[in-house]
């Protein structure tokens, strides 16, 4: 009997799909649902308590005993507070039962979840809502339903409700403009994401060996192996057995939750993976990748390792980020991004293409802004990631019709050659008309913009919603115009090339890793954003508050809510890191140093005492380098405490404290970081008190 696993039977079992709904319910209440989650009508509860309890009755098929509301509060992770679908009888037994109501509202105590000012904590109660258009499913013997989560006041506390409305505003505004290109079929219009994960995986004895993997997510000390990465062995190479293991196992929890797992292989550093999904609908998409971080850790743990999502676990070696490839689809079945044979005759496509010139210029605070935070501040700007400068990269072809279009001169088609291999056995293929550009944080990539900016451990929500809002912002203003003019394609034709010549400082198809493209860009007029502190400001100007208020994505103290709540996580992430460096320094590194310098003191008496001199003996320089250097460290560290007390002095004023921990304590801890870091190189590795470098990434 074949053991092989049956993907297709397996795939979407633990979720309450479209053909689950269309098999469990009635035809009408069927068809009921569809129309509330395809025109956004109102949910009756009538429907609504019979979708309920075929729900219930499905969940309990497949063992289920309690159920969920699944939100996304503004943590970045998500939240769940489980009931149990007993109801007691009066004879003292229990039956299984779920109502409508328990579907589609539910009140978890609000009090505890950041809000960044916008209710006290003593405000407590707080409400869950179903979000139909994403599909319950089971984890962990529970049915979890995705929800919305708000304040009693109807204040925004999650993730999710804001990605709705962009995605429902961007339906809208490309809907208009497809209509009045004559597309009158098109009744709505997706933007879809499939999001690439990053991530490391380490033996997970030596995880819980180090604190600060434990308590912050990467390692606050740790001096450079022999060998990194520099060899480049590591990406594409064949997936080492533990590794493969994981990955199977892994692949099957995610299809089974109907995640479209598709491509996996090893990354350039060791240690270091990816898995990629298929495109899906971007609040699908969100929630996948929200499950599939959960999961990751999960069944690492289960294969004794520890999956690591910082943006920067290891110093020396490339960070993890999350590559978001984002399009627009109709309901009818067209990739609005795809160039066609001739991209200069396809009008539609140049006419999108111009709304996403100009929305990422104009826009590129609020882009820098969507992927800012401690972690992935150690990431943006190395030669492993794009840098803090948002730019566009479309390729040569692109930029020809461009450029033609902009100057009125004739085009002439690039046409795709064919890839002359030399060898005949091997057959002719073709070749695309451009090269991909990895540096670009913004890449046109055949028929998706990649957004290469985000951190491995993000919720791809808030870069989509940024996306979604500024895109729909452009197409309604072109929506504006087109629905004035007596001639529909000479107006397109004006309006992109306006576009280009009022935007194309935004294109930049060459190295952004090239310190020329940092010059250059300030010449253009582009924003260079280093830091999170430096970014966030740009959240609250009256630019982006005039745009978000305008579309109802949020209002502004909701607005101020998020840019405050971002500033203070920045803080608290840092002064987390500072403290475990602290007490790494104090209870481990300094007493492991002390022990070792005693013992070289030891052996140097024991010459002595034999009459050998040891002036100039080994054990008496190397005693000598590492009393000085404790020395330092131990000074190092009475300075960084003093910088955090320093950080009191701006109590309630978040964005002067972030700037503080910026300029001040994060250039203490790397002075810290230096010094310990040598002395891990002198210190005999029985000594040194938690696993090197080579031992962690080496060890899988």
């Amino acid at each position: 009997m074949s053991n092989a696993l049956k993907v297709p039977e397996i795939f979407g079992s633990l979720v309450f799909s479209d053909s689950v709904m269309k098999e469990k319910l009635p035809k009408e209440i069927y068809k009921s649902l569809k129309n509330t989650i395809e025109s956004g009508n109102d949910l009756d509860i009538t429907v609504a308590n019979i979708v309920a309890s075929a729900m219930k009755d499905w969940a309990l098929e497949k063992g289920a005993t309690h159920y969920t509301h699944w939100f996304q509060p503004m943590t970045g992770i998500t939240a769940e507070k489980h009931d149990s679908f007993i109801s007691p009888q009066s004879d003292g037994k229990v039956i299984m039962e779920f109502s409508g109501k328990e579907l589609i509202k539910g009140e978890p105590d609000a009090s505890s979840f950041p809000s960044g000012g916008l209710r006290a904590t003593f405000e407590a109660r707080g409400y869950t809502a179903w979000d139909p258009t994403s599909y319950a499913f089971i984890k962990d013997n529970s049915l979890c339903i995705p929800t919305i989560f708000c304040s009693y006041g109807g204040e925004v506390l999650d993730k999710k409700m804001p990605l709705l409305r962009s995605m429902e505003l961007i339906s809208k505004q490309a809907s208009r403009v497809l209509n009045l290109f004559g597309d009158k079929d098109v009744s709505y219009v997706n933007s879809t994401v499939g999001p690439e994960q990053e991530y490391f995986l380490v033996d997970r004895a030596s995880f819980l060996k180090r604190k600060d993997l434990r308590f912050t997510g990467r390692t606050l000390f740790g001096a450079k192996p022999p060998k990194g990465q520099e060899l480049e062995d590591h990406y594409f190479g064949s997936i080492r057995p533990r590794v493969m293991a994981f990955m199977e196992d892994l692949n099957k929890e995610l299809w089974k939750l109907g995640i479209l797992a598709k491509t996996e292989h090893n990354e350039v550093a060791p240690a270091q993976h990816e898995l990629a999904p298929v495109f899906t609908t971007t609040n699908i998409a969100v929630d996948h990748n929200q499950l599939t971080m959960e999961i990751m850790k999960r069944v690492a743990e289960r294969h004794g390792m520890a999956c690591l999502l910082h943006e920067k676990p290891f110093a020396g070696v490339n960070g993890s980020g999350k590559h978001n490839n984002w399009s627009l689809s109709t309901n009818t079945g067209i990739n609005l991004f795809h160039p066609g044979k001739n991209p200069i005759a396809n009008k539609r496509f140049l006419l999108f293409l111009a709304a996403i010139i100009k929305a990422v210029d104009e826009h590129q605070d609020l882009l820098r802004i969507s992927v800012a935070s401690a972690g992935n501040d150690h990431r943006l700007g190395a030669n492993e990631a794009p840098p803090a400068i948002v730019s566009m990269f479309l390729g040569d072809e692109l930029t020809s019709v461009l450029e033609s279009i902009e100057t009125g001169c004739e085009y002439n088609c690039v046409k795709s050659n064919k890839m002359q291999t030399g060898v005949n056995v091997l057959p002719d293929f073709k070749k695309d008309t451009t090269d991909r550009n990895r540096t670009s944080p913004f890449a046109f990539t055949g028929n998706k913009f990649e957004f290469r900016m985000l951190g491995s451990s993000f919720s791809v929500s808030g870069p989509n919603i940024i996306l979604n809002t500024i895109v729909a912002d452009a197409l309604s203003e072109f929506a504006d115009r087109l629905e004035k003019a007596t001639d529909i394609a000479s107006e397109v034709d004006a309006i992109v090339k306006d576009t280009v010549v009022k935007h194309k400082r935004i294109i930049f198809n060459g190295n952004n890793y090239a310190k020329e493209w940092v010059v250059e860009a300030e010449k253009r007029g582009l924003l260079n954003l280093k830091s999170t502190p430096e970014a966030l400001p740009y959240f609250v100007s009256k630019k982006n508050i005039k745009l978000f208020s305008k579309y109802k994505i949020f209002t502004e103290p909701e607005i101020r809510s998020r840019c405050e709540l971002l500033l203070e996580n920045y803080y608290k992430v840092i002064n987390i890191e500072a403290l475990t460096m602290l007490d790494m320094t104090r209870k481990d590194i300094l007493p492991a140093v002390y022990e070792y310098g005693k013992m070289l003191a030891e052996a140097a008496k024991a010459n002595k005492d034999i009459g050998i001199d040891i002036s100039s003996s080994g054990e008496v320089a190397l005693a000598g380098k590492i009393s000085k250097l404790s020395t330092i460290l131990y000074k190092k560290a009475e300075t960084l405490e003093k910088a955090l007390i320093s950080a009191g002095d701006y109590h309630g004023d978040t964005a002067s404290l972030a700037n503080f921990c910026k300029d001040s304590i994060l250039s203490e801890m790397q002075e810290l970081r230096v010094i310990a870091d040598e002395l891990e190189t002198l210190v005999g590795a029985k000594y040194w008190p938690f696993p090197a470098y080579g031992e962690i990434l080496y060890s899988v």
